[in-house]
C-alpha cells in the first residue's frame, strides 16, 4: 500500500497537525499519511488529533530527533438525508 509523506519538519504546534489534517481532507478513506515532524508536542498532539477525529494512529516513532506518524484515513459516515 502506498502512502503520502508530509514533511513538516521545524514547524510548531498547531501547524503540524492542521497541515496534516488538510492533507487528510483530501485523501480517499483507508489511505495513509505519513508525517515527519521535528516537534515534540506533535506527539500528543497527533493522539489527541486522531482520538478526536477518527482516524487511526497506526504507529509513530522517533529517531535522531525527527518523529515519524502513520495515520490511516477514517471511512467517513454516510450522510444522513433530512436531517
Amino acid at each position: 500500500m502506498t502512502e503520502t509523506l508530509l514533511d513538516v519538519k521545524g514547524m510548531n504546534c498547531p501547524l503540524p497537525v492542521l497541515k496534516a489534517n488538510r492533507t487528510l481532507r483530501a485523501m480517499a478513506a483507508g489511505q495513509r499519511l505519513r508525517v515527519l515532524a521535528t516537534d515534540r508536542a506533535a506527539v500528543g498532539d497527533f493522539q489527541a488529533f486522531c482520538r478526536e477525529t477518527g482516524h487511526a494512529l497506526l504507529a509513530w516513532s522517533e529517531e535522531a530527533g525527527v518523529f515519524s506518524f502513520v495515520i490511516r484515513r477514517r471511512v467517513d459516515d454516510p450522510v444522513k438525508k433530512g436531517s
